[in-house]
């Protein structure tokens, strides 16, 4: 199986606060792949770094072979890298709909001076950016509630969304960052299914979440970070062993090590 995205020896300090340091993983085309670790291990700053959000200190990141590490937000969007936040962020001033619809118009052909005047065929374009928005908003099971204000779902249906949002920019990997925060255990079990319905679609999927049960039962790998640095990469299985792992979430050393 293919890599889709590599991080290597990455690390981000921000003044004295090292973040993460010198991490390296490896992301397979096709698969789930988890980020874990305990509170304030890094995993937000890891995915900033890859969405670029900000850029890492020092090491590097490629998508597909190609260096994406120095470039801003918007390019690596048009790369095929699409993300959630650990906080719902939507236009929360527009409809379900629209909001889709902002995603949708990194893949559209119409620009600022065509929407301006109204030439180039705006409207037909605009009709297409709905329709494919309304794409996404099947996908996801919000089409019933398309024309309603974004602000007014309830907050799993903001967060399916935001999931739909990000889908509409034709990403070949998907962040979700704490998708599962916040959701009941039915509205859980309707994300895992929408995530493999995702996954079967062709877009590989690389989520932060504190949900164990979760994460362990749908990741392909499981990588994992303790005070910025890579502790354990592999199966879930492998890294439900590892004694480094046990040892970050329980607060205790492992066996052997002192200091």
């Amino acid at each position: 199986m293919s890599t889709l995205l590599e991080a290597g020896n990455v690390s981000k300090i921000f003044g004295g606060l090292v973040a993460v340091s010198d991490a390296s993983f490896t992301v397979r085309t096709g698969e789930i792949t988890a980020l874990i670790g305990p509170n304030g291990a890094g995993k937000t700053t890891m995915l900033n770094m890859i969405s670029g959000v900000f850029p890492p200190t020092s090491g590097w990141i490629r998508l597909a072979g190609k260096p994406i590490h120095h470039l801003p937000p918007h390019v690596i969007a048009a790369r095929g890298i699409a993300r959630t936040f650990q906080q719902v962020e939507l236009f929360t001033n527009m409809t379900v709909l629209e909001n889709v619809m902002v995603g949708r118009h990194l893949r559209s052909r119409g620009n600022l001076f065509t929407a301006a005047t109204r030439l180039g065929g705006t409207n037909r374009h605009e009709r297409k950016t709905a329709n494919d928005a309304l794409t996404y908003l099947e996908m996801v099971g919000l089409a019933d509630v398309a024309h309603e204000d974004s602000g007014d779902l309830p907050f799993g249906r903001q967060r399916l969304l935001e999931i739909a949002r990000a889908l509409a920019t034709e990403p070949s990997l998907l962040l979700l960052d704490e998708a599962a925060s916040g959701l009941s255990t039915r509205e859980k079990k309707e994300l895992v299914e929408l995530i493999f319905r995702i996954r079967k679609s062709g877009v590989t999927i690389f989520l932060v979440d504190h949900d164990m049960d979760l994460v362990m039962d749908i990741s392909d790998r499981v990588v994992v970070l303790d005070h910025g640095e890579k502790i354990a990469e592999g199966t879930p299985a492998e890294v439900q062993r590892n004694e480094r792992v046990i040892a970050a979430y329980l607060g205790e050393e492992p066996v052997g090590e002192s200091g």
